[in-house]
């Protein structure tokens, strides 16, 4: 039988404990309400928070994760550059990474971007519609042709990211601005999924679909059973001749 995922949620756990705007909609935390969806899609999830020593991401965490599920907005500075440096070389490892909303602008995601991740933004509730322009993907899996969103914070191209190594989703929204909202990056073993919609005013995470969309792409970027490639010098496979 095989061995479920292992999956950790982190979120800086700050709005939710300032804001009662955020408060009522995620009353235990952004990251219980993902975990909890990613337990009923059979993966075995634990939690991590900014203010957790080493934020929840120690080295025994770090190497018993398979993918880490990232949600960081007001607090991306506090975040400690050896954590970041240790998240970045699992990565690089094969660990999967599914990056949230404004997750866009944490430490990590620029580090493995190497842009400024920068965007056009606007919070006026507006509705977003969330096309599947590869429906054959299997981060669209069970879904229909899009999402739609009654209300949602607007984000707009320019999008600075390097093009995506896949790109699953776009975004539409009611003030006309249009934006790549699921966007897949390989970096050296691992995979990266970048998933747009989540503002902490809505109840976004809540809905099954999202829900369906992370677990999605948690199955995706999870790790493959691949050679570990080898580096440096290294004897020859086949017998050379001599050298003169």
């Amino acid at each position: 039988m095989t061995e479920p995922l292992r999956v950790t949620v982190w979120n800086e756990f700050r709005h939710e404990k300032e804001h009662e705007s955020v408060r009522s909609v995620y009353p235990e935390g952004i990251h219980k309400t993902i975990a909890g969806a990613m337990e009923k899609a059979g993966f075995r999830v634990r939690t991590a928070t900014l203010d957790e020593p080493m934020h929840g991401l120690t080295p025994d965490v770090l190497e018993g994760t398979d993918v880490l599920i990232w949600w960081g907005h007001m607090a991306h500075h506090e975040v400690s550059d050896d954590i970041v440096a240790a998240v970045h070389a699992r990565v690089l490892d094969g660990m999967g990474l599914v990056v949230l909303h404004s997750g866009h602008f944490s430490k990590i995601f620029k580090r493995l971007m190497g842009t400024s991740c920068d965007l056009k933004w606007r919070e006026a509730g507006e509705r977003e519609r969330i096309w599947a322009i590869d429906p054959s993907h299997p981060i669209a899996a069970g879904l229909g042709q899009y999402i739609e969103l009654p209300h949602e914070e607007m984000y707009g191209e320019h999008f600075d990211i390097p093009a995506p190594d896949e790109l699953v989703f776009v975004s539409w929204f009611q003030g006309g601005e249009v934006f790549r909202s699921g966007c897949v990056f390989h970096r050296g073993r691992g995979k990266i999924f970048y998933f747009r919609p989540g503002h902490e005013t809505f109840p976004t995470y809540h809905r099954e679909d999202i829900q369906r969309v992370i677990a999605n792409g948690v199955r995706y970027v999870a790790p493959s059973d691949t050679a570990k490639p080898v580096y440096g010098n290294v004897k020859p496979i086949e017998v050379l001749p001599e050298s003169h």
